[in-house]
């Protein structure tokens, strides 16, 4: 019997090989899917990948017209669609010779991304044996058709990825999905979601422990400082290599439209806090350019008192006194920014305090008056303006203090006084007609400066009237200032 030969078929089979391999399937980043939130009134970017130069079709459900483009020589594709402020779940079709993509279950509204460190990490089921106070009762209470979640999980990168690496994709908030969901960013948006009444998407991308260089761009850190990550192991402290979570956590975000960032991070940087200042600033601008839609609003929290091993730091970075001032002074630094002070809510012993819904109320005055035109709405902190003598003391005026000061004690607690010694002395404070804060020490007879909360911990109770805590001042700006504690 003759052999039939089997390189014919050999060759059909490659050739299809080959012929499928040549339309590929358009692929689409993580965070574009079903059930997402696109910004809403707004234009909005979709992108994806394909063969070089595939043609590619789109429709959706809210533009009468299809949109015809085609993918660039690199398989790289992008178009800019316009939203509306429709509250009906939109749908989006994506097609090429080989790709029949249906997007559904889409809403328009108020896209947040919420990044930071662990404080912002810490879900509202809390860390083993760190509760988040009011966090099971919420999660119980958590289905929202109209409030979306996406989650970018820890990865680092030595070099700018084009996706994420891992994720919880797009999924409507239910008990199951925000048990694990960043508390701060769950409270910040549920009631954003109620109070404005339209669809909300947070996009939550954190990492404990993580230092601000890790979040920013080579371009910009290496403004700063020299990079060289060669010999450097990825998967080894990765969240304090330089760049490492911003090439994967957040340069793959860059395309999708949002309305501002939520920021809470600080503790990895507290022992540089001057350097932290220049940083802190050029990785919000650096973010802001890579999203190009103009100046987002970026509203931070200050860290909150914590003991860090003792208080008997006073001059020196270990005092995080110093990090919180610069925190506070990033406000005039930043264009558009606001920050969270939690002087009242911190915990001497656990660096994650609980009451991570106080947080994400302070956040959301910011974003309530500053975004979104409630303002009536009190927002801001008391901040210490100017002083005068007066009776052996000194009378110190505020900013942002109009309806008055307010301390469940007839004393503040964590004010200090001194003389041109430069000699910090405990001292006597209490609120002067509503407004003022008169501060005393029989020990300085002649006071020039005046320091609160100057300490890494303190059980502050300093308000205004609306319950925003005042965070930690000095008046002066000595290098070589100490102080005589209450316990010499």
């Amino acid at each position: 019997m003759k052999r039939t030969s089997q390189t014919p078929y050999k060759l059909t089979a490659l050739f299809l090989l080959i012929l499928g391999m040549l339309h590929a399937e358009v692929k689409l980043p993580a965070i574009v899917s079903s059930n997402m939130v696109l910004q809403r009134n707004t234009t909005v970017k979709l992108w994806g990948w394909a063969d070089p130069n595939e043609q590619i079709s789109i429709t959706t459900s809210w533009l009468h017209e299809t949109i015809n483009l085609q993918a660039n020589s690199n398989g790289n594709w992008s178009v800019v669609v316009t939203t509306t402020t429709s509250k009906d779940a939109q749908i989006i079709n994506i097609k090429s010779q080989e790709s029949n993509i249906v997007l559904d279950n889409i809403l328009f509204g108020e896209v947040w991304l919420c990044s930071g460190q662990s404080n912002m990490q810490q879900p509202l089921k809390g860390y083993v044996g760190q509760p988040t106070f009011e966090g099971n009762l919420a999660s119980a209470k958590s289905n929202n058709y109209n409030l979306r979640l996406f989650t970018v999980n820890r990865h680092g990168s030595k070099t700018p990825l084009n996706d994420v690496y891992a994720y919880e994709s797009w999924q409507q908030a239910s008990p199951e999905s925000t048990s694990n969901f960043s508390a701060v960013a769950y409270f910040f948006g549920k009631q954003l979601q109620e109070i404005l009444n339209v669809p909300v998407g947070l996009i939550h991308t954190s990492w404990g422990g993580s230092n601000v260089q890790a979040w920013m761009s080579n371009d910009t850190l290496s403004q700063y400082e020299t990079i060289n990550l060669e010999d450097v192991a990825i998967s080894k402290q990765t969240n304090r290599i330089a760049t490492a979570l911003f090439n994967a956590m957040i340069n793959p975000l860059t395309n999708f439209t949002i309305k501002g960032v939520l920021w809470y991070q600080g503790e990895s940087n507290r022992l540089n806090p001057s350097e932290y200042k220049t940083l802190f600033p050029a990785m919000v601008k650096d973010w802001r350019e890579r999203w190009a839609i103009g100046d987002f609003p970026f509203y931070y929290v200050q860290i909150a008192p914590f003991l860090y091993g003792s208080n008997h730091f006073y001059n020196t970075p270990k005092n995080a006194a110093f990090i919180r001032e610069v925190q506070l002074q990033c406000l005039d630094l930043i264009p558009n920014s606001g920050i969270a002070i939690t002087m009242d809510i911190g915990d001497e012993n656990c660096i994650h305090p609980p009451e991570k819904k106080e947080v994400a109320d302070r956040l959301l005055l910011n974003a309530l008056n500053q975004t979104y035109g409630y303002t009536s709405i009190d927002y801001q902190s008391p901040i210490y303006d100017t002083l005068e003598n007066e009776d052996g003391g000194l009378l110190l005026k505020f900013k942002n203090a109009e309806m008055g000061l307010f301390s469940d004690d007839e004393s503040l607690v964590g004010f200090e006084i001194a003389g041109k010694d430069h000699v910090f002395y405990p001292a006597y404070a209490k609120i002067k007609d509503k407004k003022f804060v008169f501060v005393k020490s029989e020990i300085v007879t002649q006071p020039i400066a005046v320091r609160y909360a100057w300490r890494n911990w303190i059980d502050a109770n300093f308000y205004n009237t609306n319950m925003l805590p005042v965070s930690s001042f000095r008046t002066d700006n000595w290098d070589d200032a100490t102080c005589v504690t209450e316990n010499n």
